[in-house]
């Protein structure tokens, strides 16, 4: 398994389906890697980025807090496999130096790793299916999406980071 450490770059509506997308990007810009997300989620880390703090515990606040308070630290989220266009993650967590691995959503996996500073990072795998995924059923839409993707610029990102 290669992976690329990645960073959460923005999120943005799917101008076709109206579906949020969070936008991964390396380092130097070079990769993206699109993810669609649930509107929840979408919420979850748009309050991250926007350094907004609910004043009750969002499900991945909860989730951070227990995992600080059973002594685990969230070492990193891999991305690690896209399956009929479904994207699979899962947690590397240390619990007294012992690692454990939990199979998670992308989304969920992503807004948690916002609350606890983990590193994102995306199996080689995944960004080489990504781009031949079909993302949408008409060519059309779905060519006219690509370019759009491939265009994205930081600046045109509803939330950046």
């Amino acid at each position: 398994m290669v992976l690329i450490e990645m960073f959460i770059k923005g999120l943005i509506i799917d101008p076709v389906t109206n579906m949020p997308i969070v936008i991964l990007r390396d380092d130097d810009g070079q990769r993206a890697l699109p993810i669609w997300v649930g509107p929840v989620e979408a919420n979850a880390i748009a309050l991250q980025i926007e350094n907004v703090e609910p004043p009750r515990p969002m499900t991945h606040d909860l989730l951070r807090h227990v995992l600080q308070d059973m002594g685990g630290t969230l070492r990193r989220v891999i991305i690690s496999d896209l399956k009929e266009g479904t994207f699979y993650a899962y947690l590397e967590v240390d619990r007294a130096g012992e690692t454990l691995f939990f199979d998670a959503r992308p989304s969920d996996a992503l807004a948690l790793s916002m609350r606890t500073k983990a590193p994102v990072f995306v199996d080689v795998k995944v960004l080489d299916q990504a781009r031949t995924v079909d993302l949408t059923s008409d060519e059309a839409d779905r060519e006219r999406l690509q370019r759009w993707l491939e265009s994205l610029d930081p600046d045109d990102l509803g939330y950046k980071m």
